[in-house]
């Protein structure tokens, strides 16, 4: 259940608990049967649970859209990272790409060859100061 379900059905629940004040100037004012006003009397004594189920979705509704608007300024990704050569210690700081992960990285100062380490999906991960997009991301790396 998303917030927006939340909140429209935390309001039908409002519209639920308080029908008993509203409703029946409503139906007499449309001329319907006097049925009718008696079963919405009969709902008068469950309006404290539709109240009550009324504030439950709708603070649950404010949690979804807190918890959506968290969520967007954590996925903030973190492009630049710097790689150090564990052959000669050079040090260059590079942008990630953020559509592929970089298997093979060549120091510009020794000229080796860097692959990732043994567990790690990219160079970034192993030699790098900030991990690849994907793993701030908590995704599946490449």
């Amino acid at each position: 259940m998303n917030f927006k379900e939340s909140i429209i059905g935390s309001s039908i629940a409002f519209l639920i608990a308080t029908s008993c004040c509203w409703l029946p100037t409503l139906i007499i004012g449309l001329g319907s049967a006097s049925s009718l006003l008696a079963f919405v009397n009969g709902l008068e004594e469950f309006s404290g649970i539709f109240m009550l189920l009324g504030i439950i979705l709708f603070l649950y509704g404010g949690f979804q859209f807190y918890k959506k608007n968290v969520m967007k300024k954590s996925t903030q990704v973190e492009l630049e990272s710097t790689i150090t050569c564990p052959n000669c210690g050079f040090q260059k700081k590079d942008t990630m790409p953020t559509n592929a992960c970089q298997f093979f990285y060549e120091c510009e100062s020794c000229k080796t060859l860097l692959k990732p380490k043994e567990g790690d999906c990219c160079v970034y991960c192993s030699y790098g100061t900030i991990a690849c997009p994907p793993i701030q991301l908590n995704q599946n790396c490449c």
